[in-house]
């Protein structure tokens, strides 16, 4: 009597991968790099997604400072509105720039695009912060635009090159710290167009319930009150001080600081983790 054939079976392909925290740093920043790099080629090759960040300053500064301008700083006065709506829309570019993250994301998962790292050793994490570096990439070429189309309309550095830095620095901290809420939003929603959905929904009141476009002495007690605690009034008036000169600059930093920080410690690891699951 033969003995019976007994199959064994097929190894889990995620399993078979070497645990994410046993890759060493050098490892993860090497895979880093190359996903980077893949996420540089894909935009060379589909130029048109860089459109909103080429387009988008120059439309918000145009419209904001001809439509809006007049009506805050007096009419023929837009260039001192100028000086005021360009650092806060420093902090608007980072938001909508992030919420490109998210559908990516999302966008890749429907395509298929993650099963391939399914069966990669590369830590999970890795593609999330190659997106990351990616899309800060693209922010500091919208800032750049946002910061030429602000001098062409008479913005003016009132303090140095080095308080301008400074600025665009801390806004793109607080940017790439919004990155992780998109990205966990991408893994969470079921379709790109959800995310978009979802995210103007808290993009809007944030962005106009703050003093990006205009002083919040004129709004009601109890809008004030939500703009002093929204981080994007914090970032536009830290920005502003550090261009301008004017305000107070140590506590506004202080607060995107921490905001940056709080946001990116408590979304990040539930966004790898979000990720892991699902890959």
């Amino acid at each position: 009597m033969s003995a019976a054939t007994v199959t064994a079976p097929a190894p889990d392909a995620r399993a078979a991968l070497p645990d994410e925290g046993r890759i060493g740093l050098r490892a993860n920043l090497r895979h880093i790099g190359a996903l980077v790099r893949r996420n540089a080629l894909q935009i060379k090759q589909n130029p048109e997604s860089m459109f909103d960040v080429l387009l988008m300053p120059v439309i918000f500064i145009l419209l904001f400072v001809y439509v809006f301008g007049g009506a805050i700083s007096g009419k023929g006065n837009q260039q001192e509105y100028v000086n005021y709506v360009v650092p806060g829309m420093m902090a608007m570019m980072g938001m909508n720039v992030a919420l490109a993250v998210g559908t990516g994301v999302n966008e890749d998962f429907k395509k298929g695009v993650m099963d391939r790292f399914r069966t990669m050793p590369i830590a999970r994490s890795s593609v999330l912060i190659a997106k990351i570096v990616v899309e800060i990439g693209r922010m500091l070429v919208a800032t750049a635009i946002l910061l030429g189309m602000g001098f062409l309309l008479g913005l003016e550095i009132k303090t140095s090159v080095l308080d301008l830095f400074a600025a665009v620095v801390l806004a793109t901290l607080f940017g790439a710290s919004l990155m992780w809420i998109f990205i966990l939003l991408g893994l969470s929603m079921s379709t790109p167009q959800a995310v978009q959905g979802m995210a103007m929904t808290v993009l809007m009141p944030l962005q106009f319930g703050s003093s990006i476009f205009a002083p919040t002495s004129t709004m009601p007690d109890w809008l004030q009150g939500f703009t002093s605690v929204n981080p994007l009034s914090n970032l536009a008036d830290a920005s502003r001080a550090l261009i301008n000169g004017t305000g107070a600059i140590a506590h506004p930093t202080l607060v995107t600081l921490a905001w940056a920080v709080g946001i990116t410690l408590v979304t990040a690891p539930l966004a790898v983790r979000k990720f892991r699951s699902q890959s």
